[in-house]
């Protein structure tokens, strides 16, 4: 059978990471990485040749929120890596976790430019390639933070609402393609997220995940395996996946 080529933005840590080694493991992916850090792109790269000697991996470095880098970057990939069948956008953050009024325009900018912006240049520039596949899926990771507003989330909740959106639009839009579109929406998930929110801050990172055993990267992306293991004829749209110990994006069960 042959194997199927995924892109993976925000690849170097986190659920991207999770999702190249879950797809390694199924023997039935090429693996096209990118992220800012290329040195753990690069580590990450080695560690899953080493656990999976038959699988090809391409690592580049790509910045979401740079349009002219994603075009040139796409446009420029070896020729062997142009056939793209899979595009999953993980690339995405938060900043910050003030009230509107307090809010550091800096901060919305990023999100903006990372969960938003760099969704679209990404899937604009990769969707030409997926046209070709017989076998063409976006998988747009989203949040819970996209279905519902909790107390000082305000921006980065407005853009994972307009991920929710896009992934209606896209599945519209690209229809008379076959292009499948799935979003999988994570409700708290441990990885470097509340760090980077927090902006290094690990003790109040650490404390976010206190008293409770939440999703890990490994969780989302074999969700992620199941949906893209699904026949032709089969799209699944939309996924909430949740800790067992959280209800909504502000009710848990801590103990």
């Amino acid at each position: 059978m042959m194997k199927r080529t995924v892109l993976i933005t925000g690849a170097s840590s986190g659920i991207g990471e999770a999702c190249a080694r879950v797809l390694a493991g199924e023997g039935s992916y090429r693996l096209l990485l990118c992220a800012r850090r290329i040195e753990r792109l690069d580590n990450l790269k080695k560690a899953i040749l080493t656990a999976y000697p038959a699988t090809e991996v391409y690592t580049f470095e790509l910045d979401v929120r740079d349009r002219m880098q994603v075009e040139s970057t796409i446009e420029n990939l070896p020729d062997a890596w142009k056939n793209i069948d899979i595009l999953i956008n993980n690339a995405g953050l938060s900043q910050g976790l003030d009230p509107i009024q307090d809010g550091d325009p800096d901060d919305w900018d990023r999100m903006i430019d990372t969960n938003v912006k760099g969704l679209l240049y990404v899937t604009k520039a990769v969707t030409p390639l997926l046209k070709k596949s017989a076998h063409a899926h976006i998988i747009n990771l989203g949040s819970i933070a996209g279905k519902e507003v909790y107390p000082n989330g305000n921006v980065y909740c407005a853009t994972k609402h307009a991920v929710d959106a896009l992934n209606k639009a896209m599945r519209i839009d690209l229809l008379p393609f076959g292009i499948k579109v799935t979003a999988i929406n994570p409700g708290m998930v441990e990885t470097e997220f509340s760090e980077v929110r927090f902006k290094g801050d690990k003790e109040r990172a650490k404390a976010v995940y206190q008293g409770l055993t939440p999703l890990c990267g490994d969780d989302i992306a074999e969700v992620i395996a199941f949906v893209l293991s699904r026949p032709a004829h089969v799209n699944i749209n939309d996924l909430l996946i949740m800790p067992t110990a959280q209800a909504n994006g502000t009710i848990v069960n801590r103990k």
